[in-house]
């Protein structure tokens, strides 16, 4: 029974933190984002996807770190104290969010793994300068895209080979090479197992922010801009835009609202758009995390004592 408890306990507290805590995304995101538009689109990118996963990481922080020691440090083992209906009720909650995001992940992995099989049925190995295998593909589209997250490939159909100019063609590769240095698969992949209702507006911000920032990276001089925009314009010509296959970052996809932003902010590019170095902020960021460690350890044993004594309240 108490183990039964303790698990009912920190499932619960797992599950109010995560649901308050999506609550609270859904309802302020877009006014921070307002003011995360002053910030390099590559910045913009990773602060949006951290505020999506802040739910999850903050409810497996509070639960790990405080809730299960509490409990297995505070609560008496001796007392033969029964399941109450609340934490039960809550930790099947709790239960269920951690069941629904693993079948999220797997039915994503499956259906990705047997679309990008079709696709490279009958692909040959390109050569290229791309540190990544690069595969041509005989279906129209998607004209390129970087698939995979453990051995991450470049898929190039045949149309978009044979229209493309070389440096077109380069300026692409840069692109897609981006989204595979920046582990953009494998946080589409974190983001469906942390689904969420009402998030669908966050993601999308943050999908369109990951191309923006992946536009950026590809180019370093007007002309390479240029040569971008021109490959986006040709390869949207191949055939209807698709939206992107799940763990796959393709070059062109849905909705055309992003695309035509794209070309505009391509056409229009200059050196200052590059993003600045970004040392400062990281130091920023190491000082802060450091100091709430430092913060937390000193008073730890006051914290752990104020958890336990509120999930005792959640119990009773």
């Amino acid at each position: 029974m108490f183990a039964l408890r303790g698990v009912a306990v920190s499932l619960s507290v797992f599950a109010i933190v995560y649901c308050t805590l999506s609550l609270a995304v859904c309802l302020c995101w877009a006014r921070l984002q307002d003011r995360f538009r002053r910030q390099p689109i590559n910045r913009i990118a990773h602060l949006l996807f951290s505020l999506r996963i802040l739910p999850l990481v903050t409810a497996a922080v509070i639960t790990a770190v405080f809730t299960i020691p509490s409990f297995l440090l505070l609560e008496p083992r001796a007392i033969d104290e029964p399941v109450g209906g609340v934490p039960l009720t809550l930790g099947l909650c709790g239960l269920a969010i951690g069941v629904f995001g693993a079948a999220n992940v797997f039915l994503a992995i499956r259906t990705a793994s047997r679309t990008i099989s079709a696709w490279t049925r009958e692909a040959q190995s390109v050569s290229s300068t791309a540190p990544i295998p690069v595969l041509r593909i005989p279906r129209p589209i998607p004209p390129m895209s970087a698939v995979g997250i453990v051995h991450p490939r470049i898929l190039l159909s045949a149309a978009a080979e044979s229209l493309l100019a070389a440096e077109e063609l380069e300026t692409a590769l840069n692109h897609e090479m981006a989204h595979v240095r920046r582990r953009d698969n494998l946080k589409k992949l974190v983001l469906r197992f942390v689904s969420f209702p009402g998030m669908s507006g966050l993601e999308m911000a943050w999908l369109e922010a990951i191309e923006l920032a992946a536009d950026d990276a590809a180019v370093s001089s007007p002309t390479e801009a240029l040569d971008l925009a021109a490959t986006l314009i040709k390869l949207s010509r191949l055939g209807p835009v698709e939206a992107p296959v799940d763990l796959s970052a393709a070059l062109v996809h849905s909705p055309a609202s992003i695309m035509n932003t794209r070309v505009e902010r391509l056409i229009a590019w200059s050196q200052r758009r590059q993003a600045p170095s970004q040392g400062l902020a990281m130091w920023y960021g190491v000082l802060s995390i450091c100091t709430a460690v430092g913060l937390a350890a000193v008073t730890y044993s006051e914290l752990l004592a104020r958890v336990h004594e509120a999930t005792e309240w959640l119990v009773r």
